[in-house]
């Protein structure tokens, strides 16, 4: 027998004490409910636990946006099929090095239906520095049309925002959100992964009456 050809590659950001995720948008305060040291006095000599505790905005590190994060009427996190956010077959479709708008060209004529769709961009590179937030690569109206079209079954990015900031109408995620389909912002590593042949899985907590919320994003590649 061969060698398991089987690799995990993680797709997801490091979430740590006062990291930017979006600006405008609170950072994470990771800090502890019981001590080690505290805990000591609960229980038998040698026997300690942590419990910590964080406070953030659900829009914090590599997140997913269910349909309730645009619409009062879609599904929160709670109401997500496993099926729409795991186990996913893959397909990468790499932007220019560059180009901002990212149009409906890039896809071609690529069987899309019932696919997690991401997009490298390569943004990623500025993760943690100001120019992640300024100039960042999105998807057109006209792109968002086309995925919703096809039927994707989720699509993410490893960008700032899947829309342009300036365009207040926010036309990706109306779209997307619309049509039932989730999506993942602030990925990174989409570089590693080959353009096909990969699951995706991007599995939120399970939280009622939350539109976002953060997410292990990972792609199992091989057999």
């Amino acid at each position: 027998m061969g060698k398991d050809r089987k690799r995990l590659i993680d797709l997801s950001h490091v979430v740590e004490h006062g990291m930017v995720t979006y600006r405008g948008i609170p950072p994470p305060l990771v800090s502890d409910f019981l001590t080690r040291e505290e805990s000591r006095a609960h229980y038998a000599p040698g026997t300690e636990f942590h419990i910590g505790m964080i406070e953030m905005a659900a829009n914090t590190g590599t997140y997913l946006d269910s349909p309730f994060h645009r619409y009062a009427d879609g599904r929160d996190l709670s109401q997500l099929e496993l099926s729409s956010v795991a186990g996913l077959e893959g397909l990468v479709f790499r932007a220019d090095a560059g180009s901002r708008p990212v149009g409906r060209e890039l896809f071609g004529d690529t069987p899309l239906d019932g696919r997690a769709v991401l997009v490298h961009t390569g943004w990623d590179r500025h993760w943690g520095s100001e120019a992640y937030f300024e100039g960042h690569p999105f998807l057109t109206r006209e792109a968002a049309l086309h995925l919703a079209g096809c039927k994707a079954a989720l699509v993410g990015i490893d960008s700032y925002n899947i829309d342009d900031t300036e365009d207040l109408a926010r036309p990706a995620h109306s779209i997307l959100l619309a049509a039932g389909i989730p999506v993942v912002e602030h990925m990174c590593n989409l570089g590693k992964l080959p353009a096909s042949g990969f699951r995706f899985f991007a599995v939120p907590v399970k939280v009622k009456g939350l539109g976002s919320f953060p997410v292990r994003a990972f792609a199992v590649v091989g057999n």
